[in-house]
Protein backbone atom coordinates (compact mmCIF):
# COMPACT_ATOMS: atom_id res chain seq x y z
CA UNK A 1 0.00 0.00 0.00
CA UNK A 2 1.20 3.67 -0.86
CA UNK A 3 1.27 5.99 2.06
CA UNK A 4 1.35 9.10 0.51
CA UNK A 5 -1.53 7.83 -1.56
CA UNK A 6 -3.53 6.57 2.05
CA UNK A 7 -2.43 9.74 3.25
CA UNK A 8 -3.49 12.10 0.35
CA UNK A 9 -6.95 10.35 0.67
CA UNK A 10 -7.95 10.39 4.53
CA UNK A 11 -5.88 12.83 6.04
CA UNK A 12 -8.45 15.02 6.20
CA UNK A 13 -11.31 12.80 7.41
CA UNK A 14 -9.17 11.69 10.02
CA UNK A 15 -7.99 14.93 10.76
CA UNK A 16 -11.90 16.11 11.82
CA UNK A 17 -12.20 12.61 13.30
CA UNK A 18 -9.28 13.54 15.95
CA UNK A 19 -10.42 16.74 16.12
CA UNK A 20 -14.44 15.43 17.52
CA UNK A 21 -12.55 14.26 20.24
CA UNK A 22 -9.64 15.87 21.29
CA UNK A 23 -10.96 19.65 20.54
CA UNK A 24 -7.50 20.49 19.92
CA UNK A 25 -6.18 20.98 16.22
CA UNK A 26 -2.40 20.45 17.13
CA UNK A 27 -3.25 18.13 18.93
CA UNK A 28 -5.61 16.58 16.31
CA UNK A 29 -2.58 16.92 13.89
CA UNK A 30 -0.35 15.23 16.12
CA UNK A 31 -2.91 12.05 16.59
CA UNK A 32 -3.37 11.44 12.77
CA UNK A 33 0.28 11.72 11.94
CA UNK A 34 0.70 9.04 14.55
CA UNK A 35 -1.99 7.13 13.35
CA UNK A 36 -0.71 7.00 9.69
CA UNK A 37 3.16 6.44 11.25
CA UNK A 38 1.81 3.50 13.19
CA UNK A 39 0.04 2.20 10.59
CA UNK A 40 3.22 2.01 8.10
CA UNK A 41 5.33 0.95 11.02
CA UNK A 42 3.51 -1.71 12.23
CA UNK A 43 1.67 -3.19 9.40
CA UNK A 44 -0.60 -4.75 11.18
CA UNK A 45 -3.79 -3.81 8.61
CA UNK A 46 -5.20 -7.76 7.65
CA UNK A 47 -7.89 -6.20 5.17
CA UNK A 48 -10.95 -7.50 7.31
CA UNK A 49 -12.20 -4.31 6.95
CA UNK A 50 -11.92 -1.29 4.77
CA UNK A 51 -9.15 0.52 4.99
CA UNK A 52 -10.84 3.84 6.04
CA UNK A 53 -12.73 1.82 8.63
CA UNK A 54 -9.12 1.03 9.65
CA UNK A 55 -8.05 4.04 10.37
CA UNK A 56 -10.51 5.83 11.66
CA UNK A 57 -10.89 2.88 14.57
CA UNK A 58 -7.26 3.50 15.09
CA UNK A 59 -7.86 7.66 15.00
CA UNK A 60 -10.36 7.26 17.66
CA UNK A 61 -8.30 5.35 20.14
CA UNK A 62 -5.19 7.72 19.86
CA UNK A 63 -7.68 10.35 20.62
CA UNK A 64 -8.49 8.39 23.54
CA UNK A 65 -5.26 7.73 24.20
CA UNK A 66 -4.77 11.59 24.27
CA UNK A 67 -7.92 12.23 26.40
CA UNK A 68 -6.54 10.29 29.19
CA UNK A 69 -3.29 11.62 29.16
CA UNK A 70 -4.16 15.37 29.22
CA UNK A 71 -7.58 15.29 31.18
CA UNK A 72 -9.35 18.16 30.92
CA UNK A 73 -7.38 19.87 28.98
CA UNK A 74 -9.27 22.24 26.42
CA UNK A 75 -8.65 24.76 23.68
CA UNK A 76 -11.67 25.75 21.46
CA UNK A 77 -11.22 26.72 17.98
CA UNK A 78 -14.27 28.09 15.79
CA UNK A 79 -13.94 27.52 12.21
CA UNK A 80 -16.58 30.00 10.39
CA UNK A 81 -17.43 28.73 6.76
CA UNK A 82 -19.51 31.46 5.47
CA UNK A 83 -20.80 32.12 1.76
CA UNK A 84 -18.52 34.33 0.07
CA UNK A 85 -21.51 36.18 -1.73
CA UNK A 86 -22.99 37.00 1.82
CA UNK A 87 -22.76 40.41 3.19
CA UNK A 88 -20.67 41.27 6.06
CA UNK A 89 -23.59 41.40 8.99
CA UNK A 90 -24.72 37.82 7.49
CA UNK A 91 -21.44 36.79 7.93
CA UNK A 92 -21.04 38.14 11.53
CA UNK A 93 -24.83 36.41 12.71
CA UNK A 94 -23.38 33.03 10.60
CA UNK A 95 -20.41 33.27 12.87
CA UNK A 96 -21.72 34.18 15.78
CA UNK A 97 -24.54 31.07 15.85
CA UNK A 98 -21.58 28.61 14.28
CA UNK A 99 -19.80 29.40 17.37
CA UNK A 100 -22.62 28.83 20.05
CA UNK A 101 -23.33 25.76 18.02
CA UNK A 102 -19.46 24.93 18.64
CA UNK A 103 -19.62 25.88 22.31
CA UNK A 104 -22.63 23.86 23.02
CA UNK A 105 -21.35 20.72 20.66
CA UNK A 106 -18.16 21.11 22.75
CA UNK A 107 -19.68 20.84 26.30
CA UNK A 108 -20.90 17.51 25.63
CA UNK A 109 -19.37 14.45 27.18
CA UNK A 110 -17.38 12.77 24.60
CA UNK A 111 -19.88 9.27 24.41
CA UNK A 112 -22.48 11.95 23.45
CA UNK A 113 -20.53 14.59 20.67
CA UNK A 114 -18.95 11.20 18.84
CA UNK A 115 -22.41 10.14 18.17
CA UNK A 116 -23.52 13.35 17.25
CA UNK A 117 -20.95 14.70 15.11
CA UNK A 118 -20.68 11.49 13.50
CA UNK A 119 -23.98 11.87 12.48
CA UNK A 120 -24.78 15.53 11.65
CA UNK A 121 -21.01 16.22 10.35
CA UNK A 122 -19.43 13.04 8.83
CA UNK A 123 -23.03 12.48 7.71
CA UNK A 124 -23.17 8.18 8.88
CA UNK A 125 -25.90 6.48 9.86
CA UNK A 126 -26.59 5.39 12.61
CA UNK A 127 -25.20 1.38 11.75
CA UNK A 128 -21.96 2.79 10.37
CA UNK A 129 -21.62 4.65 13.43
CA UNK A 130 -22.35 1.64 15.44
CA UNK A 131 -20.32 -0.32 13.67
CA UNK A 132 -17.17 2.26 13.88
CA UNK A 133 -17.68 2.83 17.29
CA UNK A 134 -17.94 -1.03 18.14
CA UNK A 135 -21.80 -0.13 20.01
CA UNK A 136 -24.91 -1.89 19.83
CA UNK A 137 -27.31 -0.23 17.78
CA UNK A 138 -29.22 0.61 20.41
CA UNK A 139 -26.39 2.60 22.71
CA UNK A 140 -25.96 4.58 19.32
CA UNK A 141 -29.41 5.88 19.11
CA UNK A 142 -29.89 6.37 22.62
CA UNK A 143 -27.00 8.50 23.00
CA UNK A 144 -27.64 10.69 20.09
CA UNK A 145 -30.90 11.41 21.42
CA UNK A 146 -29.39 12.08 25.32
CA UNK A 147 -26.62 14.68 22.85
CA UNK A 148 -30.35 16.17 21.39
CA UNK A 149 -31.70 16.83 24.83
CA UNK A 150 -28.67 18.30 26.29
CA UNK A 151 -28.43 20.61 23.60
CA UNK A 152 -31.65 21.49 23.65
CA UNK A 153 -31.22 22.74 27.08
CA UNK A 154 -28.07 24.52 26.29
CA UNK A 155 -28.88 26.54 22.52
CA UNK A 156 -31.41 29.08 22.22
CA UNK A 157 -34.64 27.51 20.74
CA UNK A 158 -33.95 28.73 16.99
CA UNK A 159 -30.36 27.19 17.40
CA UNK A 160 -31.62 23.48 18.00
CA UNK A 161 -34.76 23.15 15.85
CA UNK A 162 -32.39 21.67 12.71
CA UNK A 163 -31.57 19.09 15.27
CA UNK A 164 -34.29 16.56 14.53
CA UNK A 165 -34.69 13.33 15.13
CA UNK A 166 -33.71 10.33 13.31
Amino acid sequence: MDIDALIDEHSDYLYRIAFIYTKDLQVAEEVVQDVFFNFYRTNQYDGRASVKTYLTKMTINRSYDYLRSWKHRRTVVFEAFTKSGASAEHKAVATEERTEVTNAVLQLPVKYREVLLLYYYEELNVNEIAELCKLPLSTVKSRLQRARQQLKTILPQTEWEVLHDA
